[in-house]
């Protein structure tokens, strides 16, 4: 197939899950090992500035790295022990009460737990920045009452770790995606990068953390919660062989992003993200980014190197939207994702999809010359 002229990547069908019913038929065992074993074939790519365009332009790339601890400073966390230990008198039967701190979380909790549970997200508007949510004391009674609880980590939701230490529960059982996964970004672009539900490869240890404590606070439905693990493992792989085509068709195209969520996809899909690490860090993070960082950035959109932005629509200030601007002015295509699930009635799965067929539409109308 050439490079100028791939396949259209296919639209979801309303039939999808359909389709997936052989995949059903699998043992859950089989189905458990080999998501295991994916996750060992797993290699975060690295990826590399171009020449500055610009010759005034001169920065470095060399991005400091940063705590990758699950909370800020100051703040008082429990330790791993205190954050994962099965409820004293686990409940043989009826519904888990769970909070995830994100909708991802949640949307992913609530098809593995189906109806032995019953799921509460907190942070769900698509149209404010996760990163400046503030507790309530609604928040924190149902942190309080729940039994299984999810919270994101690496400083993404310090908020919910806070309440979950005030608590003290002794018989909850908290899953910190942080801690579970350590995230890292190779090559020196961003550590300690929280967007964990962009990588492919954290989703799916986060998921089997999620069967296997629901398993835990609830032992004898296992038998249905592999088959539910079952179906979201089969609509899971659809969902990420659909990545594999931008990898496919794309792999090596310049693209640039407002902020680092994109950081882990662009690996994943083997795309070139060139724009400044300082830039996405300092956006993600609310802090101004170094002006040569943001001249750079210019230059690169300017220069014709870069294909696609990748625009943060939850984390707007009055530079992304400058450079959005330049972007649009100089023919380079505009892909807007969100942090949260848009729209949030949707599942994971539905969510990424239009991203993922957005983001190839937009490679494929630069290859093809549009």
């Amino acid at each position: 197939m050439s490079f100028l002229e791939p396949e259209p990547l296919r639209e979801r069908e309303t039939d999808r899950y359909d389709s997936m019913q052989k995949w059903v038929k699998l043992a859950a065992a089989i189905v458990f090992a080999i998501a295991v074993a994916s996750v060992g074939t797993y290699a975060v790519l690295t990826s590399t500035p171009p020449a500055n365009p610009c010759r005034s332009a001169t920065t470095s790339l060399t991005t400091p790295g940063h705590s990758t601890s699950a909370a800020g400073p100051g703040t008082q966390v429990p330790g791993d022990a205190a954050l994962r230990h099965p409820g004293d008198a686990p409940s043989a039967s009826g519904v888990i009460h769970v909070v995830a701190a994100e909708n991802f979380w949640g949307s992913l909790a609530s098809q593995l737990g189906g109806n032995h549970t019953s799921v509460l997200s907190i942070v769900t508007d698509p149209n404010a920045d996760p990163h400046e949510y503030e507790a309530n004391s609604t928040d924190a009674t149902a942190i309080s009452t729940a039994q299984f609880i999810i919270v994101n980590g690496v400083g993404y939701d310090n908020w919910a770790l806070q309440l979950v230490a005030a608590d003290g529960q002794s018989n909850q059982v908290v899953l910190n995606v942080g801690t579970l996964n350590g995230p890292t970004v190779g090559g020196g672009i961003v550590s300690g990068n929280p967007h964990m539900w962009y990588n492919p490869i954290y989703v799916n240890r986060t998921v089997q953390a999620i069967f296997s404590d629901l398993v835990s606070l609830q032992p004898g439905s296992m038998a249905y919660f592999q088959q539910q693990y079952a179906d979201l493992n089969a609509s899971l792989g659809v969902l990420y062989g659909e990545a594999a085509q931008i990898k496919a068709h794309f792999a090596g195209t310049e693209v640039a992003a407002t902020e680092d969520i994109f950081v882990y996809l662009a690996n994943y899909t083997n795309l070139n993200l060139v724009s400044p690490p300082q830039f996405m860090e300092a956006v993600a993070e609310g802090n101004d980014p170094p002006a040569q960082s943001v001249v750079q950035f210019q230059c690169q959109l300017e220069g014709g190197q870069v294909k696609v932005l990748v625009y943060n629509q939850q984390t707007v200030t009055p530079i992304t939207i400058q450079l959005k601007a330049i972007a649009a002015a100089h023919n380079v295509t505009i892909v807007g994702v969100t942090e949260t699930i848009q729209p949030p009635g949707v599942d994971f799965q539905t969510w990424m999809d239009a991203e993922y067929l957005q983001l190839y539409n937009a490679l494929n109308a630069n290859a093809l010359g549009k």
